[in-house]
């Protein structure tokens, strides 16, 4: 049984120059690193070095680790300690069962309703795709991938729904970060995007729902083999977690 390791506070980013309340700063800024993997899954999150690399009180780290327990990225257990959450299958495939509802229904109204400014947008994006491949920078791409999605959301009109697709599949976008490093699935995810984009520009809903699906449905599989071969990064309840002090 891997033993749990204390998270690393010195990689949560300087957030003095944020934007929000200092509640919402720190809540984001934990939030990011434990997304990005920076904080891993079952590392123990102590309120005391992170209060110190962020310069504040308890007050609003404590805050934030109750939202973040509250979206399940964080477990809290009394009188013991607190933890970065570790992943759940069962969390995952509901997570990716809700975005590829929300996502097929996306595409297909951006197709129909595609305007030119819309497409300029889109296109824009798929070139910084390009070029954060060619300059070999893979949180860069990440970023233009969530990006990618973000317009699509964005596209369609409805202001909550980004909001609500980023909320239900938080687990499938840390398991993700796992899954960018492995050799060619940066190119093959560049290759999925394009196939959704020329079906968009060419306003055809089905071909391009049926891009969609076939881009998410890479996911589990992946997921899948990264749970047998790192066992300890999933679901293991008996992991003991030590004093958040």
């Amino acid at each position: 049984m891997t033993k749990p390791q204390d998270i690393d506070a010195q990689l949560l980013r300087d957030i003095s120059s944020d934007d929000g309340s200092l509640a919402q700063r720190v809540y984001q800024a934990i939030k990011q690193a434990i997304l990005s993997l920076d904080f891993p899954p079952g590392a123990i999150l102590r309120k005391a070095p992170i209060c110190e690399r962020l310069g504040v009180s308890r007050a609003p780290v404590t805050e934030a680790i109750a939202r973040l327990a509250g979206e399940g990225l964080v477990d809290v257990v009394p009188q013991s300690g607190t933890r970065v959450s570790y992943f759940s299958m069962p969390e995952i495939r509901e997570g990716m069962f809700l975005r590829e509802a929300l996502e097929l229904a996306t595409v297909a109204k951006v197709a129909r309703d595609l305007t030119e400014d819309q497409r300029k947008r889109l296109s824009r994006n798929m070139r910084l795709q390009e070029l954060l491949i060619e300059d070999e920078d893979i949180p860069g791409f990440y970023q233009a991938d969530e990006e990618f999605h973000a317009l699509l959301m964005e596209f369609t009109g409805f202001k909550r729904l980004g909001d609500v697709a980023q909320t239900v599949s938080l687990q499938v976008s840390r398991a993700r970060m796992l899954l960018l490093p492995t050799p060619g699935r940066v190119a093959e995810t560049l290759a999925e995007h394009r196939a959704i984009h020329t079906a968009i520009l060419d306003q055809n809903e089905l071909v391009a729902q049926a891009a969609m699906r076939r881009h998410l449905g890479q996911l589990m599989p992946r997921i899948k083999v990264l749970m047998d071969e790192r066992p300890y990064l999933f679901n293991i309840t008996t992991q003991p977690a030590r004093e958040a002090g």
